[in-house]
């Protein structure tokens, strides 16, 4: 990188965690703290509340996704607008009501001390887990791509999001995911300009997407009912409206992102703000992954994108080199067909199409021949597409600021977590079972030292992590192991009036334990099934063991 890429980035950075830490240096109190005493307007929360669940692999694996399998993982989110319109009806007026720090107060409220425990435990294992995922995802990918320190960068990322979690408590991390949000979107819309600007003279955005269409990749719409298949439309509103149900719903991260707004309204507007613009905002930052694959038809790829996985010399394997020559003749082929391009010509669109096939196999081929000759390859390389892109293609200045909006995400989303792990940790167990007195600074000193503490186990993880094949499946795979769980349990309280602690209690644990059963004969392949639906299997099973539970109570 350049001395203006790395002046961009710090500046940035730097300005960021300032700004945030400055604005709430007089939070004296716990409300204040992990409230911000109610003091956040609409656009605020709703900022903050895509700002958390935004987080960096979202802008590094959300590309890759779309170059590598199209326009369809935006049905993941079709199921959001639901939820955040069922969240305003039924789960707001209740933590207003009752004027909760965190969702899980309301459960010992509705129920006892033991289910409020053991969901909000639920929450600290799922998100502390997912805090390190966050730093470790765009850690591992700068430091391979930029030949930088891992561990140092997981403990770069982590510090910052410390500084000004801890300084100002829920209000830093709202106004500074304003910010955040600001310099990725910008950041954003700035690549897309130079992706379509790589692409030939004669070929406009237009074409770009004729051509991303004849080779399969805007088919936005699977109509298939296919259990196992994770992206279609019926994963996407019944197994996401689920998800999102459980996220946002039940989720301290995001729940502490409204409860802080200044009134009811303000958190609804808030909610339905983030459902209006949330698949808009995803639907773009695919299609930046589309024009990088159509620019990429011009533009040579490399066979393989993390070049740094590779720990054999690839010039003296006559096999690998073969592949590669063969690649590098069917790309010469297939770009002059297209640099003539025309959407009505059936011949050419077939030719072009045989030719993807032909390209896409010979790198399959060459991955399979690289793992077979060593045993540490990692073929997984769809997470480093788009940052390939970016450091081969954009002006010096813009890639700084394309890594500033990498470092924002990781610390916005992982900002977010730990003030909430905090919030939980202070509130459902500290003062609920520890604290021996009311005293405000104490509780306040508590809570901050127990953001240090999350941050630095998630530095901790974030340092221990593996790279696992695509890191927002990885995400929202740990969510949806125990969100189910947790819905389940919110479901019972707010629809089930006659059901107590005991059953409650006993249902959890019971849908718990059928969905880690669940996953665990999924990974050894005895059954076929799409992660979302493991938040409805989850709910359901939470929710009919309760009612026979309770009805065996009864009958006793």
């Amino acid at each position: 990188m350049s001395w203006i890429d790395w002046t961009v980035l710090i500046s940035t950075l730097l300005l960021i965690v300032g700004y945030g830490s400055w604005k709430t240096r007089k939070n004296n109190n716990l409300e204040g703290y992990l409230k911000g005493n109610n003091s956040e307007n609409w656009m605020t929360i709703g900022l903050s509340i895509m700002a958390t669940q935004a987080s960096a692999i979202t802008f590094l694996s959300t590309p890759g996704q779309a170059y590598e399998s199209g326009m369809g993982f935006i049905q993941f989110y079709f199921g959001l607008p639901l939820a955040m319109i069922l969240i305003s009806i039924f789960f707001l007026p209740i933590y207003y009501r009752l004027k909760v720090y965190t969702a899980y107060q309301y459960l010992e409220q509705r129920f006892d001390s033991k289910v409020r425990s053991f969901t909000a435990f639920l929450f600290l294992v799922s998100r502390g887990l997912a805090a390190g995922i966050t730093i470790y995802a765009p850690a591992i990918i700068l430091s391979t791509l930029l030949d930088w320190n891992l561990q140092l960068t997981c403990v770069i990322i982590g510090v910052l999001v410390i500084v000004y979690t801890v300084s100002g408590g829920s209000r830093a991390v709202s106004l500074t995911q304003k910010w955040q949000m600001t310099v990725i979107m910008g950041g954003m819309f700035l690549a897309f300009y130079y992706v379509i600007q790589s692409f030939p003279s004669n070929i406009g955005f237009a074409d770009g997407i004729d051509i991303a269409g004849s080779l399969g990749k805007m088919e936005i719409i699977n109509l298939e009912v296919d259990p196992s298949n994770r992206y279609t439309l019926f994963s996407g509103l019944i197994g996401g409206l689920f998800l999102f149900l459980s996220y946002f719903g039940t989720d301290q991260s995001q729940v502490q992102r409204y409860l802080g707004g200044k009134t009811l309204k303000a958190s609804r507007l808030g909610l339905m703000f983030n459902g209006l613009f949330k698949i808009p905002m995803q639907f773009f930052i695919l299609l930046v992954g589309i024009m990088v694959f159509v620019s990429f038809q011009f533009n040579k790829p490399p066979i393989i994108f993390n070049t740094s996985a590779v720990n054999i010399e690839t010039q003296k394997n006559a096999e690998l080199q073969a592949i590669e020559s063969e690649y590098d003749a069917n790309f010469e082929t297939k770009k002059d067909v297209l640099e003539n391009w025309d959407s009505n010509n059936s011949a050419s669109i077939e030719l072009v199409q045989t030719l993807q096939k032909n390209q896409d196999s010979l790198r399959a081929t060459y991955k399979t021949t690289m793992a077979k000759i060593d045993d540490d390859y990692e073929s997984k390389d769809s997470d480093y597409i788009f940052l390939t892109f970016v450091l081969n293609f954009l002006p010096k200045g813009l890639i700084g600021l394309l890594l500033a909006v990498i470092f924002s995400a990781a610390m916005s989303s992982t900002a977010g977590e730990l003030n909430a792990l905090a919030s939980t940790t202070t509130i459902d167990f500290y003062k609920k079972y520890w604290s021996r007195s009311d005293d405000e600074k104490t509780d306040l000193r508590a809570s901050k030292l127990l953001t240090v503490g999350w941050g630095v186990l998630a530095i901790v993880i974030a340092l221990t992590a593996g790279l696992f094949e695509n890191l927002i499946q990885l995400v929202n795979i740990l969510g949806s192991l125990f969100y189910g769980t947790i819905l389940g349990v919110f479901l019972l309280a707010f629809f089930f009036k006659r059901i107590n602690g005991k059953a409650a209690l006993i249902g959890a644990i019971i849908g718990q334990l059928f969905v880690l059963t669940l996953h665990t004969l999924t990974v050894l392949d005895y059954v076929e099934l799409s992660y979302l639906l493991y938040n409805i299997i989850g709910s359901f099973v939470v929710v009919v063991s309760g009612i026979i539970v309770q009805i065996s109570i009864n009958q006793k």
